[in-house]
């Protein structure tokens, strides 16, 4: 071939080539599920996929089930497994429970007293233990493959199996229906239920008779997969979550679709599971802000969040990452909603109790929230990986390389910023850098948020690692603790004013709007306005101003300013766990586990008192012992201002 013909040649091959990859390539995005297109033919506020969705889906979901990890009988994986440090200790765990016997069925008499009561204390750890020595037994057999935790499995399911009802008692209805067989429901503690029996019939083979894995696998068709798109189709009281913005959308969508994808035998089915999950998905992602604040507080992204994560693995890996929760319709807002932790937390691990919120998390219950984020959103990587459930561990042993933390990776170090701010939902944290940090958070919000309290303009102090003062978080969840009677969940039990003997109001129109913010490096000032959380109609301005002074040790205040068109009682509240002393008429100080506080009070347009009084709630998460110290206008009065300044003393 001469030169002119070799160079034809070579042209046409390369370009041969070039359109072979560039249509490989389009081919790839093509195959992948267009979330937001998807979405676009949703059947209205239908769950349930509509007939377009299903047509879109069978194109990137396989006809076999959802194998979440290697069977027992591959020796390879799990031999793998089993020499490494994980797969050592996972097995020493699991010997440790081997002769403890399961704690359900409870008896019917416990679930009753635990469904009038809302006493979780009496169940919950049954439940919970029981859920993780199986899972334990399941994959330490898995690990060793010897037979020894095959008897203590064959019990602990035939004990679950033997329950009437999956749910918290809590959670069944006033005439307790689930117990007594009259209809079905999935809740935080069905869907784990489903999922640990669901992990031991794809994983243990023969090592349970055909008939046993059958029985299992009824169950599991009866009791969420039915019921799961049942809901989807047309919405009940069995599942009301399915639409929800609080954690239990994500936590209980991921369980049901996790069980129906690796046990129903019918593929259009497992079609209908996840099609209406990612329906599902978009109302639990519009429940963060725009600018990435979860309302429920850090503990509840962790494990709501958490859960959406784990949906987003298991769908990604079953489909070969076609569809790809972890960008969902929106993956800017997603990126803000992982790094939601850092931009929440104030300092010395501790975050504003707002709402059920709590100032302290506790990584012994799981942290893969933080694992997921940081190996998808490149959000900070924990410490450890603490894995609470056996879908969670699998996860990891099929990808360890991808859950390294920074105990085995070279890690920046972290610089707490001086200040974050939730423009969308109106919050922001304000951290002083002394050697004894003095900060606050304070928030306007909205009275219909997740887990809501009635709390427009609350605000918490942190001196070093006390709370010193201010909200004083949610009350236990016993019976009567959602009651919008209960004190501390309404706005009595927060700092908030209380107007002509008027509470703030509960609706998304009763807000707080941030009108003004000031950060600089000695000072940060916000101002909201307030006076939308009241239906006073003589209310004329109510603004709320907070100025964290950076200089020396710090000063932080708080002042209210109001007018009226007739004079009214006005007062606000200092709510406080710390031991406090009344100095004089003006002064308090504040003296909590580890540091000191004095609050003084000023006012203008008249003369304010202080009144103590306990808050008459006996079990609060945040401690015992809470008190609401009332500062109130002697007199009504129809404009003025009270002012709450926090100095530490050294």
């Amino acid at each position: 071939m001469n030169f002119k013909g070799s160079l034809k040649a070579a042209i046409y091959f390369c370009s041969l080539l070039s359109f072979t990859f560039i249509f490989g390539c389009n081919n790839v995005e093509n195959d992948k599920l267009d979330i937001k297109e998807y979405l676009k033919h949703a059947n209205g506020n239908t769950i349930y996929p509509s007939e377009k969705q299903i047509e879109m889906l069978k194109k990137v979901i396989p006809n076999e089930a959802f194998q979440p990890a290697p069977k027992i009988s591959d020796r390879t994986f799990w031999n793998e497994v089993a020499q490494t440090e994980s797969g050592k200790t996972y097995l020493k765990k699991a010997l440790s429970f081997l002769n403890e016997a399961p704690e359900v069925p409870i008896s019917d008499d416990i679930y009753r007293r635990a469904n009038k009561e809302g006493n979780r204390a009496i169940y919950k750890p049954r439940y919970y233990d029981t859920m993780i020595r199986l899972e334990h037994f399941i994959l330490a057999e898995c690990l060793e493959n010897n037979g020894r935790f095959v008897p203590q499995i064959r019990v602990y399911l035939r004990a679950i199996m033997d329950m009437k009802s999956w749910l918290h008692p809590n959670h069944d209805d006033r005439n307790n229906s689930v117990l007594e067989g009259k209809r079905v429901s999935i809740d935080l503690g069905a869907r784990r239920f489903g999922s640990v029996l669901a992990v031991a019939e794809t994983l243990l083979e023969n090592q349970l008779s055909p008939e046993f894995r059958n029985e299992i696998k009824a169950q599991l068709q009866y009791r969420i997969t039915d019921n799961y798109l049942q809901s989807c189709k047309t919405p009940d009281k069995n599942n009301h979550w399915i639409d929800g913005k609080s954690n239990w959308n994500a936590v209980c969508t991921s369980g049901a679709v996790f069980t129906s994808i690796a046990n129903a035998t019918d593929a259009e089915e497992r079609i209908a599971a996840i099609g209406s999950a990612i329906n599902s998905m978009k109302h639990y992602v519009s429940g963060f802000g725009a600018d990435g604040y979860c309302s429920e507080g850090v503990g509840y992204w962790r494990y709501g969040f958490g859960h959406y994560l784990y949906l987003a693995e298991i769908l990604f890996d079953y489909t070969d990452g076609k569809i790809n929760l972890f960008e969902g319709h929106d993956p800017d807002k997603l990126n803000r909603v992982a790094d939601f932790p850092e931009n929440f937390h104030i300092q010395n691990e501790k975050f504003a109790p707002f709402a059920d919120g709590s100032s302290i998390v506790k990584n012994n219950e799981g942290n893969f929230a933080y694992v997921l984020a940081a190996k998808q959103y490149g959000a900070r990587k924990p410490i450890e990986n603490i894995l609470d459930q056996a879908v969670e561990q699998l996860i990891v042993w099929k990808n360890p390389e991808d859950f390294t933390t920074r105990k085995t990776t070279n890690s920046k170090t972290f610089v707490v910023p001086n200040h974050s701010y939730f423009n969308d939902f109106g919050m922001v944290i304000s951290r002083g850098k002394q050697n004894v940090p003095f900060s606050v958070a304070v928030k306007a919000g909205h009275n219909k948020e997740n887990h809501n309290h009635s709390d427009v303009g609350t605000y918490i102090l942190v001196l070093g690692e006390d709370l010193i003062s201010g909200d004083i978080g949610a009350p236990s969840y016993r019976a009567g603790s959602f009651s919008p009677t209960n004190k501390a969940r309404s706005s009595w039990g927060h700092p908030v004013p209380i107007i002509d003997h008027t509470l703030q109001s509960n609706g998304r129109q009763f807000e707080g709007k941030i009108t003004e913010t000031k950060f600089t490096d000695i000072e940060d000032k916000v101002v909201m306005d307030i006076s939308a959380a009241y239906e006073l109609p003589m209310l004329e301005s109510l603004s709320r101003t907070m100025t964290n002074d950076k200089s020396g040790a710090g000063t932080i205040s708080i002042q209210d300013d109001f007018k009226t068109s007739k004079p009214v009682v006005f007062g606000t509240a200092i709510m406080t766990f710390s031991e406090y002393e009344i100095v004089d008429e003006s002064t308090i100080m504040l003296i909590g586990k580890n540091q000191k506080v004095k609050v003084e009070i000023s006012s203008s347009g008249g003369k304010v008192v202080i009144n103590p009084e306990p808050v008459p709630v006996e079990y609060l998460r945040e401690g015992k012992g809470a008190v609401r110290i009332g500062v109130d206008f002697e007199k009504p009065i129809a404009s003025g201002s009270i002012s709450v300044k926090y100095t530490p003393i050294f």
